[in-house]
Parts: structure tokens; C-alpha cells; sequence
């Protein structure tokens, strides 16, 4: 999902045509406040991945405050932000990128590159996600399942296993059955490719 951020509606509706013409959904807001209110009701991340693009200089809140609520909120990483900027802004716009945006463009931009980029950042932001669901799917290993799952991708066989931490084939075994469950994998070959 592409979320389209400027406070011109003919921006708004030329960049949303433009996404749809390379098969991108995108919604549109007329505020920094109408998309935060939009991703506080949104029930989760978009699983096909997100980006925002985000004028600079707008009404009420701008644009850099709007990125800085985000990144604080450590949301630019899974929605990476484009700026889209005005030949005045174009110092903000770097300090911007020194600070996590992905990228900015110069209006008037090149409409085929700036949509290059976006689909760039969403299979970056879908990267994150996946990311961040194997992180959650580790979190939820116990520590002896932490060590057994560190034997297995040392390529050790289960007698080595239950050798090495003391323990017997049998509870190795479960161990490894947990492990492959909560990490959604079948064999030690798809952990390692998970993993690396």
C-alpha cells in the first residue's frame, strides 16, 4: 500500500493514478493528521508492503514533523518515507535521508523513477517485516531450545546434541520438533536458509 501524503488534491489524484498504472494500491491524505489517524485505525502492517510519500511543506503539521513522529515511533522502517520536495526544501529533505527517509525526489520528478523507488521500498519494507516476524518467532524460543537450535545450525546430529548439553536424544528430539514449529519450518536446511 502506498500512502500518498500532500495537502494539493491534483498531486494527490496524479500520484495515485500513477501507482495504480504499475498495479500499486494507494489511498491518499490531504494531512499529516489524516494519515496518522489512518494508521492508528489500520489493523496491522499491509503484508504486500508499505510506503509513504511525503510532501514537505504542508499545513498544520509538515511534513518533517510528520517523519519525525514516525520515526520515533519506529514506524519508518516498516513504511519507508519518499519526500517529495520544492526546490527550497531540499536541504530539509537531506536531513530528512541522514535520518532514516529512504529517499526524496525534487518536484518536478521523473514519474517512471519515482514509482521505481516506491516499489523498492516496499519489497524494503516487506524485508522488514519478515524480519521482524523471524525476530518475534526467536523471541519465543526458550533458552535450552536458543541452545539446541544453535547446535543444529552448527550442523550437529541430535546424539552430538544431547552429548554436548547433557541431555538425552529423546529430549533433543523434542527440542528440535518445538523448534521447527515455532519457526515454521520443516527441516534444518529451511532454518539455516531462515536464519542466514
Amino acid at each position: 500500500m502506498l500512502h500518498i501524503v500532500d495537502d494539493e488534491e491534483i498531486i494527490r489524484d496524479s500520484l495515485a493514478w500513477l501507482a495504480r498504472s504499475r498495479n500499486i494500491a494507494a489511498a491518499s491524505y490531504e494531512s499529516a493528521q489524516a494519515l496518522l489517524s489512518a494508521l492508528e485505525s489500520a489493523a496491522g502492517f499491509d503484508p504486500d508492503g508499505e510506503c509513504i510519500l511525503l510532501d514537505i511543506r504542508m499545513p498544520d503539521m509538515s511534513g518533517v514533523a510528520l517523519f519525525n513522529e514516525l520515526a520515533a515511533k519506529d514506524l519508518a522502517r516498516r513504511r519507508p518515507v519518499i519526500v517529495l520536495t520544492g526546490h527550497g526544501d531540499v536541504p530539509m529533505a537531506v536531513d530528512m535521508l541522514k535520518n532514516g527517509a529512504f529517499d526524496f525526489f525534487e518536484k518536478p520528478f521523473n514519474d517512471n523513477q519515482l514509482m521505481d523507488r516506491v516499489l523498492q521500498a516496499l519489497e524494503s519494507s516487506c524485508a522488514a517485516g519478515e524480519e521482524e516476524a523471524i525476530q518475534t518467532r526467536l523471541a519465543g524460543l526458550s533458552m535450552r531450545e536458543r541452545e539446541v537450535l544453535h547446535l543444529i545450525l552448527a550442523g550437529k546430529m541430535n546424539k552430538v546434541i544431547a552429548d554436548e548439553l547433557g541431555i538425552s536424544m529423546r529430549t533433543v528430539e523434542v527440542h528440535r520438533a518445538h523448534i521447527f514449529d515455532k519457526m515454521n519450518v520443516k527441516t534444518a536446511v529451511e532454518l539455516a536458509r531462515l536464519l542466514k
